[in-house]
């Protein structure tokens, strides 16, 4: 079976020992760290890596939301916190469970379930290194499906799934995946402009006031996306 690599940041001992526990307790997860708060996290990530972290909201210094923007695409996050009003704005960092303590083994086992299966997904997706392909496997309603670059129009971000929308199909296909995961194996020609979009700069039909259009739907140009994609963009300009 192959293990789910975990850490746990929380500055309450009780808390930590608990999941200690459940982790001990589940044989798809394997233990890393346990960290007492989010500096710790930071130092421990500079030099490994982790497929999941369960990670508290309410600590000093540097809360769980504020840590989690940080280290975003270096691991799967699962909330664990007692404050019911942090869930959506957990959510809105794309995390992928959220724990209310005090939760029992039924609630972290269901939570780390979904984890695996997404996690587990990402790492199935059949890749090899960039430029050596033309083509990404990707597993969409129990199958392998194979895409070819070329045919890909933009990629958008669902949660914890992708829409993939093909040129030759009037529906994307639907695909357990991160946009960091896959982003690793497209070709050049593909730009991220949104933390929601890739977009195949092939398939550009218009730009117009920061936002692209491909077969006439506007796609928003972030402002974090920006400078690169004007870069990008100047290259093929006739200007």
């Amino acid at each position: 079976m192959k293990k789910i690599s975990c850490i746990i940041v929380d500055d309450e001992p009780l808390a930590l020992d608990l999941l200690v526990g459940y982790i001990k307790k589940t044989p798809f997860l394997e233990l890393k760290k346990r960290c007492k708060n989010a500096f710790e996290v930071l130092d421990f990530l500079q030099d490994n890596s982790v497929d999941l972290i369960f990670l508290d909201i309410q600590m000093p210094d540097l809360t769980g939301i504020e840590l989690s923007k940080i280290i975003q695409n270096k691991a799967r996050i699962i909330f664990t916190t007692a404050f019911e009003q942090y869930a959506i704005e957990g959510y809105k960092v794309n995390a992928i469970g959220y724990l209310l303590k005090p939760f029992d083994y039924d609630e972290f086992l269901q939570a780390t379930l979904k984890a695996q299966q997404l996690i587990l997904s990402e790492n199935e997706t059949q890749t090899v290194p960039k430029n050596e392909q033309d083509f990404i496997f990707v597993k969409s309603e129990y199958k392998l499906i194979k895409i070819e670059f070329n045919a890909i129009q933009y990629i958008e971000s669902m949660k914890d799934y992708l829409k993939i929308h093909i040129n030759s199909q009037p529906k994307p296909i639907l695909t357990l995946m991160s946009l960091t995961k896959i982003e690793e194996v497209l070709p050049e020609n593909f730009l991220r402009i949104h933390r929601s979009y890739i977009i195949n700069l092939n398939a550009i039909e218009s730009i117009e006031r920061m936002r692209v259009y491909i077969k006439n739907e506007p796609l928003p140009v972030s402002e974090s996306y920006k400078d690169i994609f004007n870069e990008k963009i100047g290259r093929y300009s006739a200007e």
